[in-house]
């Protein structure tokens, strides 16, 4: 078996040394190729990369797409198994990928995604022990019944799909994706038939703190792709909202987490009002669109993670 590594890069000079270190020291017994790329970025990251003495490729700033950037580095590539990364990931050890890619191997899926873990106290913390809980699971088309959207939960911050299934169902469609590109994915592996597991022990760190603006931004952008990508609201959420906001509560109350419990409201708040505008972006007035609107549908806040 031989294995893809394909990692977007993008002002990544605080993260790249460290990460291509975890990279290099991962136990498998499979091949593994590193693939690079690197959007054009305002820092030092292009001279770390050649300091390393590492293959990447270049991509222009208007030219990044978190869809067609990864679909475009994926069909270049001959491995059996593609696995997505996000620069600011960290490997919890020298199995993650492993761990990630064996169920594939041996046949239990067709794709994966790793257990994410938040290292600082903020919502996000609970946010993750809730999305990425401990125990195991497989998705398969039957489960849609139950889970309803949950099904396409899958994250490409960490991810491993059989690369001759990729290419089968045309990776993104060439879509331009401004955000969600693993839950279409996801929603493509699953109604034609191929199972998705979630691997919690190949574990990854992955903190974020978002500010109220960056929230709306990222969920504004999230309610446009339901809109655009409307097959999402056929199916029942679950109350997947409600139960999270209950989940930090609970959490944040038991830890006496103050500044979770003071932000909650605002925090939740933010995100249900940013989802709401972005599903109904085509009736907001056209000053509101262009404030929003670049090229392509491409939001002017551009997203903190690449």
């Amino acid at each position: 078996m031989k294995v893809a590594i394909i990692c977007p890069l993008y002002n990544a000079e605080k993260y790249i040394k460290g990460l291509h270190e975890n990279l290099l020291r991962q136990k498998c017994n499979f091949e593994v190729n590193i693939n690079y790329v690197l959007t054009e970025s305002n820092d030092s990251t292009k001279s770390i990369l050649d300091e390393m003495k590492v293959n990447y490729q270049i991509v222009k700033k208007g030219q990044f797409s978190h869809s067609s950037t990864r679909e475009r580095m994926a069909f270049k590539t001959n491995e059996d198994i593609i696995v997505f990364i996000s620069q600011d990931v960290i490997m919890k050890d020298e199995n993650w990928l492993k761990n990630l890619v064996n169920p594939i191997i041996i046949g239990e899926c067709d794709a994966s995604f790793s257990r994410q873990i938040c290292q600082n106290l903020s919502i996000e913390k609970y946010i993750r022990e809730k999305n990425y809980p401990k125990e195991s699971r497989v998705v398969s088309k039957d489960d849609i019944k139950s889970l309803g959207l949950i099904t396409f939960f899958y994250s490409d911050a960490s991810s491993a799909v059989t690369a001759s299934v990729y290419k089968k169902l045309n990776g993104y469609d060439g879509k331009d994706l401004i955000i969600n590109e693993d839950m279409y994915l996801a929603h493509k592996l699953v109604t034609n038939g191929y199972k998705i597991k979630y691997c919690s022990d190949s574990e990854v760190y992955h903190s974020h703190t978002f500010t109220l603006k960056q929230l709306f931004n990222r969920y504004f952008d999230t309610g446009v792709f339901f809109k655009q990508n409307s097959v999402f609201l056929e199916y029942n959420g679950n109350q997947s909202g409600v139960n999270l906001l209950k989940y930090v509560l609970k959490r944040s109350f038991q830890e006496l987490n103050i500044k979770v419990i003071i932000n909650v409201v605002p925090n939740f708040a933010s995100r249900f009002i940013g989802s709401y505008l972005g599903e109904r972006y085509e009736k907001l007035s056209l000053n509101r669109r262009i404030k929003y609107s670049l090229n392509k549908q491409y939001w002017t806040k551009i997203r903190g993670d690449v």
